[in-house]
């Protein structure tokens, strides 16, 4: 390759050196996104940035969100990236934006629709036509939408232009294909669009030198530490000698996985190497600056080389300068003290602004379970359900115009006789709950690969009730591997008891989504006694007669399941760890009377608490 990227937007480089609006100019970014943080703490948290001394935010756009299903867009809400953009500029920082298609993330696909599955030959990050197509719908639709708060665009009423500095291409390809075109497709597609700034790529230490994009873009390092990001910058030093160094993933701390033991990085660590890569001359954005929380369905899935399926926690901590509840942890002090000292007294700054108060925590009073709702009682909320004589995965469901089911759980009904083994064709993805005449027979997941469970039934007839649990799709996977194992969800191949093939099942999708969850609230079939069956609904009230707080919901007597607040779904618990409690933002609460209703699936619990800080297993 012997041409290089040479930036014409308002942020451009030479001589190793960035240059904005023709000044010397070092990228100090922290990394929050507005997906993950309710929007009424959005400023807050860029204040924070702003007063540790940083001079930008970087954020991903999920695509998955914005466009639910085909067509369907959604920029309002939590998913006003808009709205977010405008606050960045509004506090004093410039905008990294990253808008996939595919972020990884530790988010769910890597941000990447599940529709897309629906399609059987669908081959996602490349130049297979359907996923181009779908790409340039999307790009159509989000690059318009902030095209104008670029800073290059100097409009006539302001004089500094928008925040907007700088577009990533892709994520991390090298790590996943070495199909140059899809790169070149992508570049292309956000200038047809709109983008103008300078175009990025970031990869991590086993990608870099896969797919190299460095005449079509400035390439960028993702790592942890300087031992493994030295031959990194190296390349990039030998690629061209215009080019500055960027760390566009400063790794400040690490995600969790359930089962697992709780990660991070520690202080000395992340201190240490800060200053190694402003020693190096390099700018940098720390990922993650403020993790925020996986809520809902979203936490993603790895598989990295010769390892299991590992699905992410619902919290996104991350061990991150600011904590999940965007408190100011040790990282930021210490990040803020390094900044001050090697970048900014440097160029005369002798003063940071103030930094914003932590928001207030509250416990609350333990309070009991009201009410119980059945797993049959359930169902009859279910407008979906569909009747096949094979089990059907949930992108495969012809439901929501033929583009099947996202996310959630979803329940699999059917009669069987006499027999003694249950024996799957493909293995239930992810967690398969085995249940005989509403009593829990067995569960299958990734922990132990298994495709049999022995049932034993003696009976002429059984009914058969298989409650299929996604856990998440994954979103970070290496070359050399398809990207679409294990992502289509629900059973995918038929079943068997011994030898005899199973067939006329009722298939019903649990989506718990807003009608939904409304519809079961308000609901006459709640009882207020309950035996110990799952799964189950269950409803209290938690009453506040102040101002609401920032808090953390524990159950520490629950199994498994989900938990929805004034119908805000808070995302999954599971006593395996090591997440123990659910952040609940303070904006999502009101005073007066808060409706708690938690789906349980593994071990039902009497009482839930509200505590002041998360608690890790």
């Amino acid at each position: 390759m012997s041409e290089v990227y040479c930036s014409t937007g308002s942020l451009t480089f030479r001589d190793r050196q960035f240059y904005l609006d023709g000044k010397p100019f070092t990228i100090l970014s922290g990394a929050i996104h507005y997906f993950r943080v309710v929007p009424e703490y959005w400023k807050d948290r860029l204040m924070k940035i702003k007063a540790c001394g940083l001079n930008t935010v970087e954020t991903y756009v999920c695509w998955n969100l914005h466009e639910k299903y085909p067509n369907e867009f959604d920029f309002s809400g939590i998913l006003d990236v808009r709205k977010f953009i405008r606050l960045a500029e509004e506090v004093g920082l410039y905008v990294i934006f990253r808008p996939g298609p595919y972020i990884c993330a530790e988010w769910d696909f890597g941000g990447m629709p599940a529709w897309l599955l629906r399609d059987p030959e669908m081959k996602v990050r490349s130049n297979y036509k359907p996923y181009q197509d779908a790409v340039d719908r999307f790009f159509s639709q989000l690059i318009p939408l902030v095209s104008d708060l670029q800073n290059c665009l100097k409009l006539p009423e302001k004089s500094s232009g928008g925040p907007i500095i700088a577009f990533q291409v892709e994520n991390e390809f090298g790590s996943y294909s070495k199909e140059y075109e899809h790169l070149k497709f992508i570049h292309e597609t956000l200038v047809k669009y709109g983008a103008k700034e300078l175009f990025l790529t970031s990869e991590n230490p086993n990608g870099i030198t896969n797919c190299p994009f460095y005449d079509r873009a400035l390439p960028t390092a993702n790592f942890p530490s300087m031992k493994v990001g030295a031959e990194t910058f190296d390349l990039i030093r030998k690629w061209s000698p215009s080019f500055p160094l960027m760390v566009t993933e400063f790794w400040s701390g690490w995600f969790d996985h359930w089962t697992s033991t709780h990660k991070g990085l520690p202080l000395d660590d992340f201190a240490q190497t800060l200053t190694d890569i402003l020693d190096a001359g390099s700018s940098v954005n720390m990922y993650m600056f403020h993790g925020g929380t996986n809520f809902g369905f979203m936490s993603g899935a790895n598989r990295f080389p010769e390892s299991t399926y590992k699905p992410d926690v619902s919290s996104y901590d991350y061990d991150a300068p600011l904590s999940e509840a965007g408190d100011v942890t040790a990282k930021y002090l210490k990040a803020r003290d390094i900044i001050f000292e090697k970048i900014l007294k440097p160029q005369g700054i002798n003063s940071l602004p103030t930094i914003p108060p932590n928001t207030q925590k509250a416990s609350y009073d333990s309070i009991e379970i009201l009410e119980y709702l059945s797993l049959d009682s359930i169902l009859t909320y279910c407008n979906e359900k569909v009747e096949s004589s094979k089990p059907i995965n949930m992108e495969n469901l012809q439901i929501h115009n033929g583009f099947g089911q996202n996310y959630g759980y979803i329940l699999y009904r059917t009669k069987i006789g006499k027999g003694r083994t249950l024996r799957f064709e493909k293995q239930p993805t992810d967690r398969a709950q085995i249940f005989i005449d509403g009593i829990q027979n067995g569960v299958l997941d990734w922990r132990e690969a298994s495709v049999e469970q022995e049932v034993n039934t003696d009976k002429e007839i059984n009914t058969l009730d298989i409650l299929v649990e996604n856990h998440g799709r994954v979103n970070y996977i290496e070359i050399g591997e398809s990207l679409l194992n294990e992502q289509r969800k629900g059973i995918t191949g038929n079943v068997f008891l011994d030898d005899n093939l199973i067939s006329n099942w009722t298939i019903v999708p649990m989506e718990f989504e807003g009608d939904f969850v409304q519809s079961v609230l308000h609901g006459n079939n709640w009882t207020s006694s309950f035996g110990k069956d799952i799964p189950v609904l269950c409803k209290t009230i938690l009453t506040l007669t102040d101002t609401p707080k920032d808090t953390f919901l524990l159950l520490s007597e629950w199994g498994k399941g989900i938990v929805f607040i004034n119908g805000f779904n808070l995302g999954r618990y599971w006593s395996e760890g090591p997440q123990r409690t659910l952040y609940v933002p303070a904006p999502i609460l009101k005073t007066g009377d808060n409706q708690i209703l938690i789906f349980e699936h593994q071990q039902i619990g009497k009482k839930v608490a509200f505590v002041k800080e998360p608690i890790l297993k």
